[in-house]
């Protein structure tokens, strides 16, 4: 099995290369931590988004730009291809760990996690990294401290120094981009939740509409959101048995959900800022695909929401 972590390491020491033209900003911090500033003090570039979700796969996929068209829209979004999703997604792009230090908190997603491993999610993962180098991209509008790094890096068991975290706000350039990135995982995760085996996920490919830049990061939570939820289209390649997909497919786009046809942010205030009084079956892409190689069918639910987009994104 792939080092994750060793893959992305990879791709942030390029990112280092190319700080002044991706328009990040790296810092060493005293105990040796390095941090990549990827919108906090700086814009950032949605160049910047692209190789950041890419650390945020672990190495294991890529990511393009291109106008998505549908109906009358035509708008900018992110093209996912991802190979070994149940890795790739599950054990490193999910956004799982939550770091709460003090007054400093992020999500935390990345390789990291896998070197952690102590999220409840691993328990259905086969796989643990054990790489001397640790990869953590933090959804946040403060940079980590010190003491935040000698933290993650005593979970992660490896030297301060040996550790990377790229940080990046919602409401930024690169935040629009790496919750974009995230369709193919949104789905995956759902599948956990309906009781399927996300493990026989073989491939996956989505595409998914930027979110404009909020004017804040809740407003940002919302907007990007969205995107997923009613612009977001994904196909999975799958090796399981046909019934097991028939009982899942109906259930796994966007629209099920009892909140489905809300913006977000309008969800987000109805229940008081508490996100997990959201319907969980909400959090999914709103059209699927999922290609059995067993037995050469394809199933299909849901559509996009081109009417919605333009409400939420382009108002």
């Amino acid at each position: 099995m792939p080092s994750i972590n060793t893959q992305s390491a990879k791709i942030v020491q390029r990112m280092i290369a190319d700080a002044e033209t991706l328009n990040v900003l790296v810092h060493r911090l005293p105990n040796g931590t390095t941090v990549l500033d990827a919108g906090v003090e700086t814009p950032g570039s949605l160049e910047a988004g692209r190789r950041f979700a890419e650390v945020c796969l672990g190495g294991l996929g890529s990511i393009a730009f291109d106008f998505i068209r549908w109906d009358s829209l035509e708008i900018p979004g992110v093209t996912v291809t991802v190979n070994d999703p149940p890795l790739a997604c599950m054990a490193s792009q999910y956004a799982g760990w939550a770091i709460q230090r003090d007054s400093f908190f992020a999500m935390g997603s990345g390789p990291a996690r896998a070197l952690y491993g102590g999220e409840a999610l691993f328990e259905q993962l086969s796989y643990r990294d054990s790489a001397d180098v640790a990869v953590l991209a933090l959804e946040s509008r403060a940079l980590p401290t010190p003491d935040v790094a000698d933290w993650i890096a005593e979970k992660c068991r490896v030297g301060p120094e040996q550790l990377y975290l790229l940080v990046a706000p919602t409401a930024s350039l690169v935040g629009s981009v790496q919750v974009a990135a995230r369709v193919v995982e949104t789905g995956l995760h759902k599948m956990t939740k309906l009781g399927f085996d996300f493990q026989t996920v073989l491939a996956g490919v989505g595409t998914c509409p930027l979110a404009p830049i909020a004017a804040d990061d809740l407003q940002a939570i919302g907007r990007t959101n969205d995107t997923v939820l009613y612009g977001g289209q994904v196909w999975y390649t799958v090796q399981a048995e046909d019934a097991a997909i028939a009982s899942l497919i109906e259930r796994l786009p966007s629209s099920v959900s009892r909140d489905y046809g809300t913006p977000f942010y309008e969800l987000f205030q109805r229940y008081g800022g508490d996100f997990y009084q959201i319907d969980p079956l909400l959090f999914s892409p709103a059209e699927i695909y999922i290609n059995n190689v067993v037995s050469g069918r394809t199933f299909h639910a849901g559509s996009r929401d081109a009417a919605m987009i333009q409400k939420v994104l382009l108002a």
